[in-house]
């Protein structure tokens, strides 16, 4: 399969590297509006492929999206750069929408002419939104890297205090990859155990206080990485590799993605059953009450952002069956 990097920054480097690692495709080309950008990156990236399964690893520029089976786009501004690294800012990531939507303008106009009908999947922050405006741009096959990092890191903390594997954790944050972000405590579980179970078995737990603090470590992780190395990359990276992976193979596992929901009017995440052709179908699984309502805010909130956005981009080229949802 070849897939096509868009950005060869932090974020478009790690997922470069997460792809030729995992080996889930056997051509990969990397496009950056800075050619010298790509160029190095695709060969520094081409001497250690040589440990992986075989891969041809090189760098592009748009007409080479020609015959790409999937085109993963990592361009636009970062939480650093864009100044999204503030925690008592409830706006989070999408104070970058405005000038990644104008990044993404180009690149999608780029798109439809080239291999209109690619599927894309957009680790850019915001995702969510960012997505929507990819198909009011006139690309409906797209899909948003969604809630799938937040999801692991939903699980990695539930299980470091529960003194489990992650891999023994079934936990979804759905809604928005971002402040709103709503985690499914109703659903969480250990080996079919509901979370809420296990806690009451703990001697001095207060499960309100247990779940405050996952979710804060979960909804800051971003920035706290950050803090510490600058870019929060390589999570994303490999989170990225799997849907390629999963993508590539038609293997229809279900994870929580994002793709466009006519019932909440947005793109957000939801655990989702994804193969070859993207989001095959949504699984919205029950929900407490209060985390329906959470997620319904959540949705209101993306809904919001995307039209402010809308409104100030005057000359965003708009069109396709995407309008008219």
């Amino acid at each position: 399969m070849k897939v096509a990097i868009i950005g060869a920054g932090a974020v478009g480097s790690a997922c470069a590297t997460a792809l030729v690692m995992r080996g889930c495709a056997r051509e990969i080309v990397i496009i950056d509006r800075t050619p010298a950008r790509a160029i190095g990156l695709a060969t520094d990236i081409r001497y250690g492929a040589t440990l992986s399964p075989v891969v041809d690893v090189r760098s592009g520029d748009y007409s080479d999206l020609k015959g790409a089976a999937l085109v993963v786009i990592t361009a636009g501004v970062n939480e650093k750069t864009g100044g999204a690294t503030d925690r008592n800012d409830p706006a989070g990531r999408l104070r970058l929408l405005d000038t990644n939507v104008g990044v993404y303008a180009d690149i999608i106009s780029k798109l439809k002419t080239i291999e209109p009908s690619v599927l894309a999947l957009v680790v850019t922050d915001p995702p969510d939104p960012l997505t929507d405006a990819t198909r009011l741009m006139g690309h409906d096959k797209v899909l948003s890297a969604g809630t799938y990092l937040d999801s692991l890191r939903f699980r990695f903390h539930v299980a470091r205090r529960l003194g489990v594997s992650a891999s023994s954790v079934v936990a979804h944050v759905l809604g928005e990859h971002g402040t709103s972000e709503v985690f499914a405590w109703s659903s969480a579980s250990v080996a079919g155990v509901p979370i809420s179970v296990l806690l009451s078995r703990l001697p001095n737990q207060d499960p309100q206080k247990f779940q405050s603090e996952v979710e804060n470590e979960v909804r800051y992780a971003n920035i706290s990485i950050i803090e510490g190395i600058g870019a929060s990359q390589h999570g994303i990276g490999m989170v990225t590799a799997r849907i390629v992976e999963i993508i590539a193979r038609d293997e229809r596992i279900v994870i929580p993605i994002g793709c466009y929901n006519p019932k909440y009017g947005v793109t957000l995440s939801l655990p989702s059953v994804v193969g070859r052709e993207g989001v095959l179908e949504v699984i919205e699984p029950e929900l407490a009450a209060d985390e329906r309502e959470k997620l319904a805010r959540s949705a209101d909130r993306l809904k919001a952002a995307l039209g402010r956005t809308l409104l100030s981009q005057t000359e965003m080229p708009l069109g396709g069956s995407g309008a008219a949802r």
